[in-house]
């Protein structure tokens, strides 16, 4: 039921991170994986790293608010289709409402959430030919959970979770799901000096219920899960990956 044997995927923003945990896993599946990434020479790094652990994938590098057909069209040529997306490009700006001008607002809006709907519209043509496409957003618990000084990434990820039910709603008698992961705190690249801060074990010890970081590997099944045959009847959820973070009181 997990088997990705003879699928072809693309993980945007695959070269670090959970992208390249998701990338990883897909790849480790069955499927051949392509990861894309702004750099060529942090793509070859990330390949090199897991063609250590004996997994090959593929690279298309380029930035994906600007170039996403190419890049597309890179991913289905190496591949030689496209079944499983899964889109893991996004960035942050913790600036307050009174530090951010409008127009940094929708500029972060057009990468979080403008980029993910250009994506799913020019990857469409290619997973409705394959015989269970899957397209997969990742977004944030900042979809459903807010935090003082966060108002455009807060409202792009909400904005995400939103998107994601309305293609799954308008994609589906295509034989294509559309779901969400929304990842917690994970002690990633990005989030290592914040993981390794003493002053923050208080509040994951309050926060959280299982009194850690989550690990990166850990987002790891649930993209294979949304990505699988056992997902087949799952159409238009947010996957919740958090340690129990936004349940408790």
């Amino acid at each position: 039921m997990f088997d990705l044997s003879g699928k072809t995927a693309l993980v945007t923003g695959g070269g670090r991170g959970l992208g390249l945990e998701m990338a990883k896993a897909l790849a480790g599946a069955g499927a051949w994986t392509v990861i894309n990434g702004r750099t060529g020479q942090g793509l070859e790094e990330a390949r090199k790293r897991l063609h250590g652990d004996a997994i090959e994938i593929g690279i298309a590098a380029g930035d994906i608010t600007r170039d996403a057909p190419a890049i597309i069209a890179a991913a289905v040529e190496k591949t030689g289709g496209l079944d499983i997306l899964i889109h893991a490009v996004g960035e942050r700006d913790r600036r307050g409402t009174e530090a951010m001008e409008p127009h940094e607002f929708a500029a972060l809006l057009n990468i979080d959430l403008t980029a993910a709907y250009t994506v799913a519209k020019t990857a469409l043509p290619y997973l409705r030919r394959s015989a269970a496409g899957r397209l997969i957003f990742v977004t944030s618990i900042a979809a459903f959970a807010a935090r003082a000084g966060d108002p455009a990434y807060t409202a792009a990820k909400g904005g995400l979770a939103a998107l994601t039910r309305s293609l799954a709603v308008e994609l589906g008698a295509d034989n294509l799901t559309v779901n969400a992961i929304a990842p917690g705190w994970f002690a990633t690249e990005t989030n290592a000096h914040l993981a390794a801060d003493p002053a923050l074990k208080a509040f994951v010890d309050i926060r959280i219920p299982l009194k850690r970081w989550g690990r990166p590997e850990e987002i790891a099944p649930a993209a294979v899960f949304l990505a699988s045959p056992a997902a087949s009847f799952v159409n238009g959820i947010t996957l919740t990956v958090d340690g129990g973070m936004t349940v408790q009181m």
